[in-house]
């Protein structure tokens, strides 16, 4: 009796701890978050048409959508901020002559020409991009200084105590697999884009970039309501991976404006 007693009594002991621990267990271990689509990664700047382009359904949610191949043009460049068969913005009309006079003198008021940073979405795609569980980080090789962004995923607003900056303050979120970056507060001394494209204070850029097997897709929309007479929406690019490691850019020093003897364009065009 005694014998039967005490093995009654070591099995409650048992039972009680393993549903102690498995309590314990359960409440220690939070849910993993939902998983996303790898971003990480060195990429190309080469830039092509993309195979695939967003579509927004009547719900809001966005879903890739494949592009015919047989009506993709071949057009492809690897030059930085130079995006081929992109329309132009649609500037208000009291801003168009302002642009025009900044195109025909490219060479003297273009702030690139003169070692200003692009800012976006001028600088065009990363060209490393490591994804963390709370940040997404954007790294460019560019002469103006190789640049980088912090960009955080956890939710937060965007810093109402952050100076103005050629990039912006940046937010991320996801929309399905598409990672959907929201970047505002700039300085106005930058263009977003060649020929001219001036902006204001009010510049808000939304990029998003999605996978196509390996490639990587980047599309960028500019929304100025100051000067912009409707958002800018760009084609989407595709991105190929790399294998080149980001080097340290050369310092850019600029020595020829002063000797300009015309407006030429300093573009081949």
């Amino acid at each position: 009796m005694a014998k039967l007693l005490l093995s009654v009594f070591v099995c409650m002991i048992l039972f009680s701890t393993s549903a102690l621990a498995q309590q314990t267990g359960s409440a220690a271990v939070k849910r993993a978050p939902a998983t996303h689509p790898d971003l990480s990664g060195l990429w190309t700047y080469a830039i092509d048409r993309a195979p695939a382009a967003l579509k927004k359904e009547v719900n809001g949610t966005l879903t890739i959508q494949k592009i015919d191949q047989s009506a993709r043009h071949g057009d492809a460049t690897s030059l930085r901020g130079v995006l081929p068969s992109t329309p132009a913005p649609s500037y208000k009309p009291e801003f168009r002559a302002k642009v025009k006079d900044l195109f025909d003198h490219e060479s003297k008021t273009d702030p690139v020409f003169y070692c200003g940073r692009p800012g976006v979405p001028r600088i065009g795609s990363p060209r490393k991009i490591v994804q963390l569980p709370s940040e997404t980080i954007f790294f460019y090789e560019d002469i103006s200084g190789d640049p980088y962004r912090i960009i955080p995923t956890d939710g937060r607003p965007h810093n109402p105590r952050a100076n103005p900056s050629h990039y912006g303050d940046s937010v991320g979120r996801w929309e399905g697999d598409v990672f959907v970056v929201d970047a505002r507060n700039f300085v106005e001394d930058s263009w977003f884009g060649e020929d001219g494209y001036f902006h204001s204070a009010e510049m808000r850029v939304i990029e998003r970039l999605w996978k196509d097997g390996s490639n990587l897709v980047w599309q960028a929309t500019v929304e100025d309501p100051v000067v912009l007479a409707a958002p800018w929406v760009m084609p989407p690019r595709l991105i190929r991976p790399s294998t080149d490691p980001l080097e340290e850019s050369p310092k850019c020093v600029e020595r020829d404006g002063p000797k300009l003897l015309n407006n030429d364009h300093h573009l081949q065009r």
